[in-house]
C-alpha cells in the first residue's frame, strides 16, 4: 500500500472509530442513568455494565482468529451495525428488561469493531510508525470517549433517555455506509485458515513478554472499568445532574486527548513500560482521592489527572502488542487481549456493584487503588528486567 493510501486509510479508520466509539461510549453513561432513573440498584447496574463485555470475553480470540482470516472490512462492517442495533433497542422497548439485550448487543458489536481496528492500524505503514499510528488512534478515541458522554448527557437533559439512544444509534450508519462503499483501501488478511491451524492461544500467554503485556492491560482496563462504572453512581448520589456527570467524564477524555497528541515526544525520552508504570501510578492516587471530594470543580480536575494517566497507555500497549506478536497472529493478539480486559469488564461491575451496595462506594476505589499501586510496582520491575 503506497503511502498516500495509507495515510487515507489511517485517518478514515480513525473517524470511523470517532463515530462508532461514541455511540458505545454514549451508551454506556446512558443505560447507567437510564436504569437509574428505572430506580435500578447498584448491582442491577453493574450487571447491565458486565453484560458489555460477557460475550467479548467468550468469543474475542475466536473474532480475532477471523479477522486476521478474512480481514477487517466485513467484520467492521457487521459490527458497526450490530452497535447500531443495540442502540436502537431501548429506544423500540421502553423498559429495562431492553437494556439487558442492548448491552451485550452494543458490547459484542464493539468488541468486534475494537479488535478489526487495531489490527488494521498496526499493518498500515512501516513498523517505526506504530506509536504515531497508534497515538492517532487513540486520539480518536479520546475524542469520542468525549463526545459520548457529553453528547448522552446533554440529549438526556434536553430530551429523553430513549431519544438519547436513538441519537446515538445514528452514528455507526455513516461507519456502515462508508464500508459497504468500498471506497476506503484497508489492508488484507494476515493469516490463512491454513497457517492457523495447529495454532494454540495458550502458545501467545506463554510467551513471557506478551504475558506481562496481557497482565498489565488488564490492570490499566481495571483503572477504566471503575471510573466509567462509578462515576455516574457517584454523581447521582451527591446530587449532579447528567449534563455535570457527563463534563466531569468529559474533563477524563479531553485529558487522554492531550496526552496522546504528545505521545510521539513523550516516546522519544521515556520507553514504554516507564509510561505504563506511571499510568499505574497516577490512576492509583487519584482513585485514593476520589471519594474524599465532593466540589465539582474538584472532581473535574481529577478526572482530568487520571485522564492524563491512562491515557498515555494505550498507544505504548499496543505498540508493544504489535512488535512482539508473531507474524499473521495480531488479530488472535488483540483478541487474548480484549478478553483479558473483558473479563475485568464484567466481573468488576458486578464486583464493584456488590461492594457498593452493601459498604458504599469508598471501600471500592481505595481497594482498587491498593492493586493499581501494586501494579505500577510489577511495570516499574518488568522494565528493568
Amino acid at each position: 500500500m503506497s503511502s498516500s493510501r495509507s495515510t487515507l486509510s489511517l485517518y478514515a479508520v480513525v473517524l470511523m472509530t470517532i463515530l462508532t466509539h461514541t455511540a458505545f461510549n454514549g451508551s454506556r453513561v446512558t443505560v447507567s442513568l437510564y436504569a437509574i432513573h428505572l430506580n435500578a440498584s447498584p448491582l442491577t447496574i453493574g450487571t447491565l455494565m458486565s453484560l458489555y463485555a460477557l460475550l467479548p470475553m467468550l468469543l474475542a480470540v475466536t473474532a480475532g482468529r477471523f479477522i486476521d482470516r478474512v480481514g477487517v472490512r466485513l467484520p467492521m462492517l457487521a459490527a458497526a451495525a450490530l452497535v447500531s442495533a443495540g442502540c436502537s433497542l431501548p429506544f423500540a422497548l421502553e423498559s429495562l428488561a431492553a437494556l439487558y439485550f442492548a448491552t451485550a448487543l452494543i458490547g459484542t458489536g464493539f468488541m468486534v469493531f475494537h479488535v478489526a481496528v487495531n489490527s488494521a492500524v498496526g499493518s498500515i505503514g512501516e513498523p517505526a510508525e506504530r506509536i504515531r499510528n497508534f497515538s492517532l488512534l487513540a486520539l480518536g478515541f479520546s475524542i469520542s470517549g468525549f463526545l459520548g458522554p457529553m453528547v448522552a448527557g446533554f440529549a438526556i437533559d434536553h430530551t429523553s433517555y430513549t431519544r438519547t439512544f436513538l441519537i446515538l444509534a445514528l452514528l455507526p450508519l455513516v461507519t456502515v455506509a462508508v464500508l459497504a462503499l468500498k471506497r476506503i483501501p484497508l489492508p488484507n488478511p494476515q493469516g490463512s485458515q491454513g497457517q492457523q491451524s495447529g495454532r494454540r492461544v495458550m502458545d501467545l500467554v506463554k510467551n513471557p513478554a506478551l504475558r506481562r503485556i496481557f497482565i498489565t492491560s488488564g490492570l490499566l482496563s481495571m483503572g477504566w472499568d471503575l471510573f466509567t462504572f462509578v462515576v455516574p453512581i457517584y454523581g447521582a448520589r451527591i446530587g449532579l445532574s447528567a449534563s455535570m456527570i457527563g463534563v466531569i467524564l468529559g474533563a477524563f477524555a479531553a485529558a487522554t486527548f492531550a496526552v496522546r497528541l504528545l505521545m510521539p515526544v513523550i516516546a522519544r525520552h521515556l520507553k514504554e513500560w516507564q509510561v505504563l508504570s506511571m499510568a499505574l501510578g497516577i490512576t492509583s492516587g487519584v482513585y485514593l482521592l476520589f471519594p474524599l471530594i465532593e466540589q465539582v470543580p474538584l472532581l473535574i480536575a481529577l478526572s482530568f489527572v487520571l485522564g492524563i494517566g491512562l491515557g498515555s497507555a494505550q498507544p505504548m500497549v499496543m505498540a508493544l502488542l504489535h512488535n512482539t506478536t508473531p507474524p499473521g497472529r495480531i488479530g488472535e493478539a488483540v483478541g487474548v487481549r480484549t478478553t483479558v480486559m473483558n473479563t475485568s469488564h464484567t466481573l468488576l461491575p458486578l464486583l464493584f456493584g456488590a461492594v457498593g451496595a452493601a459498604l458504599g462506594m469508598t471501600p471500592v476505589f481505595w481497594s482498587l487503588a491498593l492493586i493499581l499501586g501494586a501494579g505500577s510496582w510489577f511495570a516499574a520491575k518488568k522494565r528493568s528486567d
